[in-house]
């Protein structure tokens, strides 16, 4: 059975044109909602995403975007992970240790866990994401033990770095997939 795909959007539930929501549709993925899409914290962002592992049947792979990311790395080092979660595709993630003018919210998501993630994990970042260095970025993905790829300078692979449909992300996605699933699955 091919795995179920978890979106884990990041503030403000990464909007209608964002390249989560068109995945939560084209792929009929679970996406986790929170309460307050606005106001990020571990506990919370880590309580809904385990409610909706638990509520979604089969193998998982994890999509976050952001923040999202934030809260699948917290969300593991707080639960040490799940046995159905088969990997976690990380894009963007935002560096919550440092402070942000226009997002300050982001702040409640510090410290940034540095454990190796319990499952396979890929991260994607640019080179010029205003909410983490590139550097910065490749330390997470070090210090989470997972692999890492450029998206060159594409801004924060969001819809207004124009990233709102990501074709490049689908194909990071599926080859994620194929290195995550045994070879009789059927992929995206």
């Amino acid at each position: 059975m091919t795995p179920s795909i978890v979106i884990v959007p990041g503030l403000g539930d990464s909007g209608p044109e964002h390249w989560q929501s068109l995945w939560t549709e084209k792929f009929g993925a679970a996406r986790v909602r929170q309460d307050d899409p606005d106001h990020p914290t571990p506990a919370a962002w880590s309580q809904r995403l385990q409610e909706v592992i638990d509520a979604t049947p089969g193998e998982l792979v994890l999509v976050g975007h952001s923040c999202g990311v934030l809260t699948i790395v917290h969300w593991a080092a707080l639960t040490g992970g799940h046995a159905r979660v088969k990997g976690a595709l990380l894009v963007g993630p935002t560096d919550a240790d440092r402070a942000f003018e226009e997002y300050p919210t982001v702040a409640g998501m510090a410290p940034v866990p540095t454990q190796p993630l319990p499952f396979p994990a890929l991260v994607v970042a640019s080179e010029n994401d205003p909410f983490a260095s590139f550097e910065r970025a490749q330390a997470f993905a070090d210090a989470w033990d997972a692999e890492f790829i450029s998206a060159g300078e594409a801004g924060h692979i969001n819809v207004a770095s124009g990233h709102g449909d990501w074709p490049d992300g689908e194909v990071l996605l599926g080859e994620a997939l194929h290195a995550w699933t045994p070879p009789d699955i059927v992929r995206i």
